[in-house]
């Protein structure tokens, strides 16, 4: 496997690994807690995930030939909740957030090793395509952290770790075969 190659599979994998660590995170909060901001200054896992989903598709969609920005895209409404209620309201979001990724992995499975030479343009301002994808990529990171925090406050007792448990480093070496 090239460089080229190995660098667009890190960033793929490293993308997915962030998805999921996401997704595991807010599968432990209810409908309400979803949809419920820890406090007005900031959004809900809901809100979150529709900005999320909406940039990627922006980014990604025709991804090397069109600006990243998409004109028909509205960022702004992306942080207003106009979703149905309950369960319908999250299987919204899931689905939004859902094609967001959907969007990016077409991207990143259609680029070639001459592809990561080009030039992309991101509201008007060029960036390599390694660039593109890393910002993209700390972007995303940025969000999925907030996910997992709201989801950690509004799960509360019930919340199940979604790394190493606290105090658990020693044990988990040694299951994994690396004592320290």
């Amino acid at each position: 496997m090239s460089t080229d190659d190995q660098f667009v599979a890190a960033i793929r994998e490293t993308f997915l690994a962030q998805r999921k660590l996401a997704e595991r995170a807010f599968a432990q909060i209810d409908d309400d807690a979803f949809r419920a901001p820890l406090d007005a200054n900031t959004n809900s896992v809901a809100l979150i995930m529709k900005h999320v989903g909406g940039s990627l598709r922006s980014r990604f969609t025709e991804f090397l030939t069109t600006d990243g920005e998409k004109r028909e895209r509205k960022r702004d409404g992306e942080f207003i909740d106009d979703f149905a209620p309950g369960a319908h309201g999250r299987a919204q979001a899931i689905a939004g957030w859902d094609a967001g990724f959907e969007a990016l992995l077409a991207a990143l499975d259609a680029l070639t090793p001459e592809d990561l030479a080009r030039t992309v343009t991101i509201r008007g301002e060029p960036h390599s395509v390694p660039l593109a994808l890393a910002r993209a990529l700390g972007h995303i990171s940025y969000h999925v952290g907030q996910i997992v925090m709201t989801s950690r406050v509004r799960a509360g007792d019930r919340w199940s770790t979604l790394t190493i448990e606290r105090g658990g480093s020693n044990a988990f070496n040694k299951r994994v075969g690396h004592d320290t």
